[in-house]
C-alpha cells in the first residue's frame, strides 16, 4: 500500500505541477509577496540543496520562524538548516544559520540532501518532504502540532493521505490533549504533550519607545478589512474622548502602501492627522501606520490597548502572547480558531463581535489587565534533537 501510495501521490504532484508552472510564472511577476519565493520554491532560482548532514528545521512563516528560536539557540549555527515557504518567514531566520525556500514536492526528490534530523512546525504536512527525507536516513519530527476543529474534520475526510504521513513521523509534540487525540486518530504516533513553544520565550522588546500620555491603542497584525473596523470603531471613541490616538501594525508587508492609503484617506475625511512610522516613530498623530517589520513587541510595551486583527474575520487570529506580557488589554474577534490553546492560557482577553467592537472600545475602562497563566517546557525536544548529533 505505501509503495502504490507513494507512486499515485508523486505523479499526482508532478502533473499538478507541471499545469501550474503558467500560473505560478503570471503570479510571481503580478504579485510582489510572490516575487522570491514562488522562483525559489517551484524554479529552484538562488535556491541551491542544504548542506548535508544538520538539523533541519522547516517554519512556514514568520511567527513560526520566531517561534523557533528558543530552540535553534541551543545549537550551533553551523549545523543548523532552516527552510520556510513564505518570503517573511525567510527573512526571520537569524543571521548566520543557512536558510533556503522549500521546495514544492516534484522537486524534492533531486534537492533533498542527506540530514541528520528533520524538525518540522506545526501542520506543514507535505507527505514527500517526510518521505524522501526518512529515506535517506533522517530522523522525523513534528513540534507545536495542533488540529483545530474546522482541519480536523477537513483532514478527516481524506484519512489516507494523513495516515501515510505520519507513518513517516517518529515522534509528535503537540499542543494539548485534544490535540493529541485528534493527531492519533490521524495515525500519528509517539505523540508527547509539551504546550505551545511560542509561550517558551516570548520576543521582549528591542528599542525602548516613548509612552504619550494619551490612551494609545493599537490595532497589531490586521487583515483586509479589519483596518476599516478598527478605523471607524476609533473614530466613535475618539468623540468622546479626543486626545486618544492609534497605532496600525498590518500583519503582510505587501500591504503597507494600501493600508497607508486607507488612513490618509479616512484621516482626510475626518480631518485628523497621521503619519508612517518609517518617517517618524514618536506617537504624535492622531493615526500612525507601522510600515517597517519588526516593532510590533516594541509598540505592545507602550500600548494601553490592542486589538488583535485575524480574528474578525474567519482567518484564525493571532498570538497575544507578546501583547499580553505587558498586561496590555486585549480586544479580539470571535474567530480565533487557531489560537485556542494561547488564548487559554492568558487571562482577560475579550472576545467580541466585529459589529460590536466600537461598542466594547467605548468600554474600555472595564476591560482587564491581561495575564499569562501557563507556559511551556521545550527541553523533551532539545533531548531528542541532541540524541540524532
Amino acid at each position: 500500500m505505501d509503495k502504490f501510495f507513494f507512486i499515485l501521490y508523486s505523479a499526482i504532484t508532478a502533473i499538478a505541477y507541471i499545469v501550474s508552472l503558467p500560473y505560478l510564472l503570471y503570479l510571481s511577476k503580478r504579485e510582489i509577496k510572490y516575487k522570491n519565493s514562488i522562483p525559489a520554491r517551484f524554479f529552484l532560482k538562488n535556491n541551491l540543496p542544504l548542506k548535508p548532514n544538520g538539523i533541519w528545521f522547516h517554519s512556514c512563516s514568520f511567527g513560526e520562524v520566531r517561534a523557533i528560536y528558543p530552540i535553534l539557540d541551543k545549537f550551533p549555527k553551523e549545523i543548523l538548516r532552516v527552510t520556510t515557504t513564505t518570503e517573511t518567514g525567510y527573512r526571520a531566520v537569524k543571521e548566520g544559520i543557512e536558510r533556503r525556500y522549500l521546495p514544492f514536492e516534484p522537486l524534492l526528490f533531486h534537492w533533498l540532501k542527506p540530514q541528520k534530523i528533520l524538525v518540522v512546525m506545526e501542520a506543514e504536512f507535505w507527505y514527500l518532504l517526510f518521505v524522501l527525507t526518512k529515506k535517506k536516513g533522517a530522523k522525523t519530527i513534528l513540534i507545536n502540532a495542533r488540529m483545530s476543529d474546522s482541519s480536523f474534520h477537513k483532514y478527516k475526510r481524506v484519512a489516507i493521505l494523513y495516515k501515510m504521513i505520519f507513518s513517516h513521523i517518529d515522534e509528535v509534540y503537540a499542543q494539548t490533549e485534544i490535540d493529541k487525540t485528534r493527531l492519533r486518530e490521524l495515525g500519528a504516533k509517539n505523540i508527547k504533550v509539551i504546550g505551545n513553544i511560542k509561550l517558551a520565550k516570548i520576543t521582549h522588546i528591542t528599542k525602548k519607545l516613548s509612552k504619550p500620555k494619551a490612551l494609545l491603542i493599537c490595532g497589531a497584525s490586521t487583515h483586509d478589512g479589519e483596518e476599516e473596523l478598527i478605523l471607524e470603531a476609533f473614530m466613535q471613541l475618539k468623540k468622546s474622548e479626543p486626545d486618544v490616538k492609534l497605532v496600525i501594525v498590518p500583519r503582510h508587508p505587501e500591504r503597507f502602501t494600501k493600508v497607508s492609503e486607507i488612513v490618509k484617506k479616512f484621516s482626510q475625511q475626518y480631518h485628523y492627522s497621521w503619519h508612517n512610522y518609517s518617517n517618524n516613530e514618536a506617537f504624535n498623530s492622531d493615526i500612525v501606520v507601522v510600515d517597517i517589520l519588526g516593532e510590533l513587541v516594541n509598540i505592545y510595551a507602550v500600548s494601553d490597548i490592542v486589538i488583535l486583527g485575524g480574528a474578525f474575520k474567519p482567518m484564525g487570529g493571532h498570538n497575544a502572547v507578546e501583547a499580553a506580557q505587558f498586561g496590555c488589554k486585549i480586544i479580539s474577534g470571535e474567530h480565533y480558531f487557531n489560537q485556542r490553546d494561547i488564548f487559554r492560557m492568558i487571562e482577560g482577553i475579550a472576545i467580541v463581535k466585529r459589529e460590536d467592537l466600537a461598542k466594547k472600545l467605548q468600554q474600555h475602562s472595564r476591560l482587564k489587565a491581561t495575564k499569562i497563566i501557563n507556559r511551556t517546557d521545550i527541553n523533551p525536544i532539545i533531548e531528542t534533537i541532541q540524541k540524532e548529533l
